[in-house]
């Protein structure tokens, strides 16, 4: 079983123990002349397999830890699954902040399985926006590349519902055969100072683009029910006195801006930041393509001034080519939004997320 935003090696503990004690345990209590088991049957299973699913930032960084002081006091000796998120901390954090705490925490997990030698097998929560991991059927090589230490990784509905099937099948295909490797090394004192400042830049903007946000998510088309967890500002959807939608919808909306979510906080880098980053993060300028080409300039004079001048700065920080077809619809968008008229804000916000292969 998977323990959703897992803070602490006790959380999983109390659950093994409960389990052992509480439910299990039970078989073995006396009903007069008979136990529970011989009256019943036996519980099975008689222990359970817990993964931790870890979300926030701190624990991101610190997920060996949480990992390490499970695997001793249950005393596993042949492996564990480790599952990090993608989606809800570039949410919190923005997605480069988040790119490169995943790829701290592998290298530790390894780090880990190397020194405890138990099998470490990571499971990566990916989306099909490049907001959210850019994994995608066409971007399966680039992801395996950029976290060659993950065994398996979650396929979203995007995914497997709004590419050709064909390339779907190719893709689950090269996924089932690939291996994983060692993860990719990189300086952790000095992605930490990176994470910091990148962060800092996202949520002051996103400040910035709340009501944005918040203008256009009640026209976003809904998919599916969630029950929301409660403690992180991508589940409880406030930091402070900010309220925002959860992550697809929260992308969703500014995509359909033809604001990519993915360049926000980006200006902040220097040039030495940038080119660390391009040694350690091989899909840095493949991924900013594929968000920049959704990014709509004609649109960008409804922000804040601070916004479309940073943005600004982002976008001529590669060449890219513009999807015009999604240009068109984001422009008209904007145009019913400031008309007030509503009767199609939905279909087009649809039509350009079908355009980019997703929603959010």
């Amino acid at each position: 079983i998977a323990l959703p935003m897992t803070t602490d090696c006790r959380e999983l503990l109390r659950i093994s123990n409960y389990y052992k004690n509480h439910v299990v345990g039970k078989q073995h209590n006396r009903l007069g002349d008979v136990t529970v088991a011989q009256w019943i049957g036996k519980f099975q299973p008689e222990s359970l397999r817990i993964i931790p699913l870890i979300e926030e930032k701190d624990t991101i960084l610190n997920a060996d830890k949480i990992v390490e002081g499970y695997l001793k006091e249950e005393k596993v000796e042949d492996y564990q699954r480790v599952w990090l998120a993608r989606s809800d901390p570039a949410l919190n954090y923005g997605n480069l902040a988040t790119v490169l705490m995943l790829k701290v925490a592998f290298q530790k997990i390894n780090e880990l399985q190397e020194r405890m030698s138990v099998d470490l097998l990571p499971i990566l929560g990916c989306g099909s926006a490049p907001f959210r991991g850019n994994f995608k059927p066409t971007n399966i090589r680039n992801c395996i590349q950029g976290y060659p230490s993950v065994h398996t990784y979650t396929l979203q509905s995007a995914f497997k519902y709004d590419y050709n099937i064909n390339d779907v099948t190719k893709a689950v295909e090269f996924l089932n055969e690939s291996k994983p490797t060692k993860p990719v090394q990189v300086d952790e004192k000095k992605c930490t100072l990176i994470i910091d400042k990148l962060m800092h830049e996202y949520r002051k903007q996103v400040k910035l683009l709340a009501d944005f946000i918040n203008n256009i998510s009640p026209y976003i088309p809904s998919r599916r029910k969630r029950k929301l967890h409660i403690g992180l500002y991508g589940y409880s959807r406030s930091i402070g006195d900010l309220k925002l939608p959860r992550a697809i919808t929260f992308c969703a909306a500014l995509y359909s801006y033809g604001l990519p979510p993915e360049l926000i906080g980006l200006n902040a880098l220097e040039e030495k930041e940038i080119d660390y980053l391009k040694d350690i993060y091989v899909n840095f300028d493949n991924d900013l393509r594929d968000s920049l080409q959704y990014l709509n300039k004609d649109n960008l004079h409804i922000f804040p001034h601070e916004i479309a001048e940073k943005i600004e700065k982002v976008a001529s920080m590669i060449e890219y080519e513009e999807n015009t077809k999604h240009k068109k619809v984001t422009s008209i968008i904007l145009d019913d939004l400031k008309k007030k008229d509503y009767r199609l804000l939905t279909e087009n916000i649809t039509r350009a997320g079908f355009i980019r292969g997703f929603l959010g």
